[in-house]
């Protein structure tokens, strides 16, 4: 693993301590669809910014099929 994922799981961890911290002791609901829909918008706005909104460029580079991306795009209202 290089510095930059290190970064990102580190800052993702530490936001998830905080997140628990925030609650209180109350019970979270959902937490891995919370995390992954507040972390997926963002990545495809980045990603997309950087493949000069290129959707088969943009789904190659994330591993995904160019379909998949535009419904991602989509239920995130990027397009």
């Amino acid at each position: 693993m290089n510095a930059s994922n290190s970064n990102i799981e580190e800052c993702v961890r530490d936001s998830l301590h905080r997140y628990f911290e925030d609650l209180g002791g109350e019970a979270p609901a959902e937490v891995y669809d919370m995390v992954l829909r507040l972390v997926e918008k963002p990545l495809l706005e980045v990603v997309m910014h950087h493949a000069q909104q290129n959707q088969s460029r943009a789904a190659e580079w994330l591993g995904l099929n160019r379909n998949t991306l535009r419904k991602k795009l989509a239920d995130h209202r990027l397009i």
